[in-house]
């Protein structure tokens, strides 16, 4: 699923609150991005072997498979999509491993909107940029 300029990226929210994942999900539709979501990390993991999503927001803290575990699943699984990690709680050790599997961004819950489409675009361009790339010929 490449987009054009302009479009809006694909994203999946994953979080095991319901209501942050509810009210994310309008947040972020009422912007015109396309959204969907799941409640663990497994549940993340099928919804991207139907469907490629642009730009993943991951919830570290999750009862089961963390948000690293899954993060590290999730690049194996669709390697070209963004992950930005959402925690409640600030943590250098989880920031450098994160970083160390491919996520794309780190930030603190509650974060505000426009910081938050903000990263979702910046990611969603750097997407495009190495789908590119991709496709060049070698």
């Amino acid at each position: 699923m490449g987009g054009e300029a302009g479009s809006k990226p694909q994203v999946l929210i994953v979080d095991d609150e319901d209501r942050f994942r509810l009210t994310l999900g309008k947040l972020l539709g009422s912007r015109g991005y396309p959204v969907d979501s799941a409640g663990s990390g497994p549940e993340a993991l099928e919804k991207i072997r139907d469907r490629a999503f642009d730009v993943i927001l991951l919830d570290v803290k999750m009862p089961g498979m963390s948000g690293i575990e899954a993060l590290a699943r999730i690049k194996k699984e669709s390697p070209l999509s963004e992950v930005i990690i959402l925690t409640g709680h600030a943590s250098v050790d989880a920031a450098v491993e994160i970083m160390k599997l491919g996520g794309y961004e780190y930030l603190l819950k509650p974060c505000p909107m426009d910081e938050l489409t903000a990263r979702i675009d910046a990611a969603y361009e750097k997407k495009l940029a190495r789908e590119r790339v991709a496709k060049r010929p070698q």
